[in-house]
């Protein structure tokens, strides 16, 4: 690479110049001469402080980590036979974590012979989805995982995918 367009410490393009005289340039103004674009022709270089241009950047990273939106996964657990009163107050906390802007996992704990009405899962679950309807969608339909059912809420208003279940596992009581 013979040449390089030049562009100063203060973004005037001075041209097209011998790369030697670049590097000149840059150690006389006590600047790093950085290419900035390798791929056209001439290939662009530009006279910058390489430390504060690169501390910048990092502090301009940093702050957009700041900025970003963390949503985390909630849990909340309950039971297929869970009182009306205890479910308002879980449900209460469900719809918050969702207009809060989280996703919920919403967990049926099964104990004896409970697993074998699976069913009463499935339909606590198609009422938690349908009482938080225009808060929170069902992500992710009910599915077992050893003596737990499982299903992801999350925020938004989009149509909720039927929430009963895809197989006949819930109908073989």
């Amino acid at each position: 690479m013979r040449q390089v367009r030049l562009i100063d410490e203060n973004g005037t393009q001075i041209g097209v110049v011998d790369t030697r005289d670049a590097l000149r340039l840059a150690k006389e103004r006590e600047y790093d001469l950085v290419l900035v674009s390798p791929n056209s022709v001439p290939p662009v270089a530009r006279l910058l402080d390489y430390g504060k241009w690169r501390y910048e950047q990092q502090q301009a990273e940093k702050e957009a980590r700041k900025k970003a939106k963390r949503t985390e996964l909630k849990s909340m657990k309950l039971r297929p036979k869970i009182e009306t009163h205890d479910y308002n107050t879980k449900l209460s906390h469900i719809r918050r974590f969702l207009e809060e802007g989280h996703k919920v996992k919403v967990t049926i704990m099964f104990r004896g012979r409970e697993m074998a009405h699976q069913e009463l899962g499935y339909k606590l679950l198609e009422r938690v989805a349908k009482d938080l309807e225009g808060v929170g969608f069902v992500e992710m339909r009910p599915e077992m995982l050893g003596r737990d059912m499982n299903m992801v809420m999350a925020p938004g208003s989009k149509p909720s995918a039927p929430v009963a279940p895809s197989g006949s596992s819930a109908n073989s009581a």
